[in-house]
């Protein structure tokens, strides 16, 4: 699936601002962590933000992708939170076990807009989401 397109987010303010901007458009969204999110900020924060975002727009069909690194126990941690979809950058064979456990594991190229430096992340996602598919 070529035409998704996937934000980066670092805070709730983000996750808001993304989910605000599909919701002024009316689209789906994917929502993904940074790298490796899952070691530093955690399952339970990522979970959190989701879900206090989408009580703010219910509408939105969000899709939110926690990134647990190569770590097989964030992705386990992500599980055992309500977090199915995950990017785990570990082995196949490890990856096939995961998945087996029930996680989804995000493998599709998908053009992506990182929130880290926007100033305006609603804008920004806005324009993101407005352009037509690559």
């Amino acid at each position: 699936m070529t035409s998704r397109r996937v934000i980066i987010i670092h805070s709730l303010d983000h996750v808001r601002a993304a989910l605000a901007a599909a919701a002024a458009q009316g689209v789906p969204v994917t929502i993904a962590s940074a790298v490796g999110a899952a070691g530093y900020a955690g399952p339970l924060w990522f979970k959190a933000a989701i879900d206090l975002a989408r009580a703010e727009h219910p509408a939105v069909d969000a899709t939110a992708i926690l990134d647990c690194g190569d770590a097989p126990g964030m992705v386990l941690a992500a599980l055992r939170a309500g977090l199915p979809h995950v990017r785990f950058a570990g082995t196949d064979e490890m990856r096939a076990r995961l998945a087996a456990m029930g996680a989804m594991i995000d493998t599709e190229t998908a053009e992506e807009l990182d929130l880290r430096d926007e100033s305006d992340a609603e804008a920004a996602c806005r324009a993101f989401l407005d352009r037509s598919p690559p």
